[in-house]
């Protein structure tokens, strides 16, 4: 294994550790994505920092809030991340209500959606990135209606960010979905899949690598084309290493984490594992890429794509799991 990405790793479990107590009202996998943003930035976690900026958060929004929901602790860990906390969560707000008023629904995705654009784009920028957004979404339902619904909130507003053309965008999207709907077989994971290889800008290069990377991937055991981590797929695609490397930087990776405190099989599913394991080191390589191996922009599309995927993954596996253990209960 890599030594970075072991390195990497010990800082994942020494921080997983470090929260196990911690925010006990929140979902285990939202925890584990809090931990893995400190973690993707080379910190020990904050925890009262966190608490902070989730203070700050419900001194600022109502009870009924989407702020509230699901993603909360994600968003005040990405707050508790940055310089001025409370500037950027004012300028999450407003964006948020930006896309509201373009019709997207208060959601945990919209709640995320929102935090990436304030984040990235300057304020003067917001009604601009805000209607590309609208316009992305409503290029891709008019192409696929029943596949694409609130998940889609995220990637909306990366494209939107994003200097590519709508059009050629959608259109982009549409005919890579169509491409890889016969290998995959979860439509919502293809689309986003799709969605990531149109944003990193390097389609082709990724696109002649995907299924070569599942097949190597697949014949060490490791599924990487299942509905949570078919995205990661994409994103391990995107990077300029060698396919035999990165199969066995994941493999000892996940062999590393399954013997921790707090990922047995009991702890986290295989998948969920998995999730971690890809977007550890994905990252790793796009430190990388910072050092001078590709242009600053290609590692910054990729950083931002890992940020994106994962809390578009977990949010959507937060909420199936919100919503089973209520049919249940009902």
């Amino acid at each position: 294994m890599k030594t970075e990405v072991h390195e990497k790793l010990e800082l994942f479990t020494a921080n997983v550790q470090a929260v196990r107590r911690e925010f006990t009202w929140h979902d285990t996998l939202v925890k584990k994505l809090a931990v893995l943003l400190y973690t993707l930035d080379n910190k020990p976690i904050d925890c009262d920092a966190i608490r902070n900026c989730h203070s700050l958060m419900k001194s600022n929004t109502g009870v009924f809030s989407s702020f509230r929901g699901n993603m909360a602790l994600c968003i005040a860990t990405m707050l508790s991340l940055r310089e001025n906390p409370a500037d950027l969560f004012a300028r999450t707000l407003t964006v948020y209500e930006k896309l509201k008023s373009l019709k997207f629904h208060a959601s945990d995705y919209l709640v995320v959606a929102a935090y990436e654009i304030a984040s990235q784009a300057e304020p003067k920028e917001y009604d601009q990135v805000v209607s590309r957004a609208r316009a992305f979404y409503e290029g891709m339902k008019s192409k696929g209606f029943f596949r694409t619904g609130q998940d889609d909130y995220i990637f909306s507003a990366m494209l939107g960010l994003s200097g590519i053309n709508v059009k050629i965008g959608t259109e982009s999207i549409e005919n890579l979905y169509q491409r890889f709907r016969s290998e995959f077989w979860s439509g919502n994971s293809v689309q986003m899949l799709a969605q990531i290889l149109v944003l990193s800008g390097e389609c082709e290069i990724a696109i002649s690598r995907i299924l070569t990377i599942r097949d190597a991937m697949k014949a060490q055991k490791i599924h990487l084309d299942r509905v949570y981590t078919l995205p990661s797929l994409g994103v391990l695609a995107l990077l300029p290493v060698d396919i035999n490397v990165l199969v066995e930087d994941v493999n000892n990776a996940q062999a590393f984490l399954g013997v921790q405190k707090g990922f047995g099989s009991f702890s986290i599913s295989k998948q969920a594992m998995l999730l971690f394991v890809s977007a550890i080191v994905a990252a790793v390589y796009t430190e990388e890429i910072e050092c001078g191996l590709l242009a600053a922009s290609a590692s910054t599309s990729i950083a931002s794509i890992i940020i994106a995927q994962q809390a578009a993954i977990i949010t959507a596996a937060s909420a199936a799991a919100a919503a089973s253990a209520a049919a249940t209960s009902g």
